[in-house]
């Protein structure tokens, strides 16, 4: 039986989740970040799409992008089948990188925007993973762009920014450590990504 074909529309936004395969790592040291990262920028260049935020943790990623012209599952084949031919070319390793396909959500409330760039922000990721005790110092994360100035070439950050009024970021950081919020409590109970 065939798989259902995954609804998008220009300017859809989703929240992406992809896993390593049995749970096992998708990157070993910062050369591997760094490698995936440069595969998002070439993913962009290639068939442009907007990133409002990600995390990248040592088995898994998480994505919050806005769609173009080309589809969620064309720009996730991009990036995902270049990184595991680096990664099994760079660590001398075979077989299958990444756990089936990708997970996604669609977006559809400024609510779930918010909630989606909080869960990936803070709630699972590598403040739960005990990797590091605030989010702000996780350097795989978009967050540290949002508590500054700081520039990344893959990330958008105003649309997020634009929710709140100035100072923008201040208040984008209360949010975020701010507790649950409905929308947020919602928005965990609804979607617990598979495998985070």
């Amino acid at each position: 039986m065939s798989r259902k074909p995954r609804q998008w529309y220009k300017g859809a936004r989703f929240h992406i989740t992809a896993r390593g395969n049995r749970g096992s790592d998708l990157f070993y040291d910062d050369a591997d970040f760094e490698e995936y990262i440069q595969f998002i920028r070439w993913c962009q260049e290639d068939m442009p799409f907007i990133l409002h935020a990600y995390c990248l943790m040592t088995n898994h990623i998480h994505f919050l992008l806005e769609v173009k012209s080309h589809s969620p599952g064309e720009i996730m084949k991009f990036i995902q089948f270049r990184y595991a031919k680096y990664f099994n070319s760079r660590h001398k390793v075979y077989g299958h990188l990444f756990q089936g396909r990708y997970y996604s959500k669609l977006i559809d409330t400024r609510a779930y925007f918010l909630a989606a760039s909080k869960y990936i922000h803070l709630n699972l990721n590598p403040v739960e993973a005990g990797i590091c005790s605030k989010p702000h110092s996780y350097m795989w994360s978009s967050y540290p762009c949002y508590l500054s100035n700081k520039e990344s070439p893959i990330l958008t950050t105003k649309a997020l920014l634009n929710c709140f009024q100035e100072p923008k970021r201040l208040r984008y950081r209360a949010y975020i450590m701010q507790g649950g919020g409905e929308a947020f409590v919602d928005y965990c109970k609804e979607y617990r990504p598979q495998g985070s």
